[in-house]
């Protein structure tokens, strides 16, 4: 009797680890989710403002937040 005691113990051990480890591979499920929609939603702005970057450059005209953002269509404001 006390053999098959110890038999059910060791099973439901067992059974609460397995269960840790899924709980763990779901949450970096998760968290690689929400990474996800972040770099997605963060990335046109990103290449919004190298491509204006890019532009300024390209161009010769000064750029950054004392010319408007970085946009190169935008008045200079040092212009006399």
């Amino acid at each position: 009797m006390t053999k098959l005691v110890e038999l059910v113990r060791r099973v439901i051990r067992r059974r609460d680890e397995g269960a840790t480890a899924v709980e763990y591979g779901l949450l970096v499920a998760l968290i690689a989710v929400v990474l996800s929609i972040g770099a997605f939603a963060l990335g046109q702005t990103l290449n919004d403002s190298f491509n204006n970057t890019a532009n300024c450059v390209a161009n010769g005209q000064p750029c950054g937040p004392l010319n408007g953002g970085g946009d190169p269509n935008a008045p200079d404001p040092n212009a006399p």
